[in-house]
């Protein structure tokens, strides 16, 4: 991206005020795994401590991981690898948000799979006004 990008969008990732604001403001607090830095600093209007994430690219809440929602959401004050149990085998790894992409879901009668619908199997009948 480039510097026009970072002065003016927000959308692809922070804007350089942003990240001046919370370098200045802020105390860093962890990393992710996916890149995303989580800083806190100052108070909110009901006294919690106010807590935000810098994304390591496009500005996408669904890449902020459990553990760190529940850090950035006051649920508990320490940064989250002291209360994370160890991971399962079972616990399958982070996919981003693919709305919008061509890897997203698509049911069988979309229009970008072809837009082909099974037929009916005689089991419905529609509704007209006049039946009775």
């Amino acid at each position: 991206m480039g510097i026009l990008g970072k002065i003016f969008t927000w959308w692809n990732g922070a804007t350089i005020g942003t990240a001046l604001w919370s370098a200045r403001n802020g105390t860093r607090v962890g990393e992710d795994h996916q890149g995303n830095v989580y800083f806190q600093g100052g108070k909110d209007v009901h006294g919690q401590p106010r807590r935000w994430v810098m994304y390591n690219g496009a500005n996408d809440a669904s890449r902020v991981p459990a553990e760190w929602h529940g850090w950035l959401h006051n649920t508990f004050e320490a940064a989250p690898e002291s209360f994370l149990p160890p991971p399962r085998i079972w616990e399958k790894d982070f996919t981003p948000n693919l709305t919008g992409t061509p890897q997203a879901y698509r049911p069988s009668g979309a229009i970008e799979k072809g837009g082909k619908r099974a037929s009916a199997t005689g089991d419905y009948e529609a509704w007209t006004p006049d039946a009775g």
